[in-house]
């Protein structure tokens, strides 16, 4: 069966599927995205995922294409026909199609996309195994809160983690703080036990995986705190971890040149998978 893809109204095989040339998406990154993580047939965190669309949506002032219900369903009939049961869905809405223009053109509808992912989440030794992070200059825009489509500086930085045989890199501020991963949160353990993550702001993405971890960890009495922590702090930790809807909960094992502990993933992190798996199934109440 051919993979199909949802574009502005229609169903199309996924080779066929395509946007105009002055989508400005395509021409600005004017656009926002969500990734939800689908697990036995289940979707991760539906709820929270569409509560952070709309408000990435409203930050750049442009209106969901349709109503919120119309859009779970468009994307649980996607699903279906590419049969996935594990994987993703990839939901991305930008301004539309108009002539090119810096300023926002007016009467113009949203233009939306969806795709599938099929994903083993079985078969990947990370969560086993633990990842190394580098640390790299955070040269991003100053509204990282939003989820927009204008991934450069991430691609850039994900780019240099490949090249150094790592699988994240964590981006360091002016203060030499760390902000958060290319694509996931960054976390680390401190020795007596304690979580530690930069807290909501415009410097970091609002990972929906994080609200779950901390939601999971107050109800389990891990202690935790929403603070930066610095380059040399995360380098000295017990353990650290990196989160989002691929990454769950992956364990670091090394930052830089630097291993963590014993340089194998530690006891509180794989806790913490443990608990968000048992989430992610519906084994745990986290509201």
């Amino acid at each position: 069966m051919a993979r199909v893809a949802y574009v502005n109204g229609r169903y199309l095989t996924h080779r066929r599927a395509a946007v105009h040339i002055e989508d400005r998406g395509y021409q600005f990154g004017d656009g926002v995205y969500e990734v939800v993580t689908v697990l036995a047939g289940h979707m991760v965190d539906e709820a929270p995922h569409l509560d952070r669309l709309e408000r990435s949506l409203a930050s750049i002032e442009i209106a969901l294409p349709m109503s919120r219900r119309a859009l779970q369903l468009i994307g649980r009939e996607l699903l279906r026909k590419n049969k996935v049961v594990n994987g993703l869905l990839y939901i991305q809405v930008t301004r539309g199609v108009a002539p090119r223009d810096h300023r926002f053109p007016e009467n113009v509808r949203p233009a939306l996309v969806m795709t599938t992912k099929h994903i083993d989440f079985a078969a990947q030794p990370k969560f086993e195994m633990g990842v190394r992070v580098i640390m790299i200059p955070d040269q991003r825009w100053a509204r990282r809160d939003i989820k927009s489509i204008g991934l450069l500086p991430n691609c850039l930085g994900k780019q240099r983690a490949a090249e150094a045989g790592a699988y994240e890199a964590w981006q360091v501020d002016a203060d030499g703080l760390v902000t958060e991963g290319t694509s996931s949160n960054a976390w680390i353990v401190t020795a007596d036990g304690r979580l530690v993550t930069r807290p909501l702001g415009s410097e970091i993405l609002h990972g929906v995986t994080r609200r779950a971890i901390l939601a999971i960890a107050a109800g389990e009495g891990v202690a935790f705190e929403e603070r930066p922590f610095s380059v040399d702090e995360a380098k000295h930790a017990a353990e650290a971890f990196v989160t989002s809807a691929t990454s769950f909960v992956t364990p670091v094992v090394q930052i830089d040149d630097t291993p963590l502990g014993d340089g194998t993933p530690g006891p509180v992190s794989r806790r913490l998978l443990e608990w968000y798996r048992d989430y992610m199934v519906g084994g745990r109440n986290v509201d």
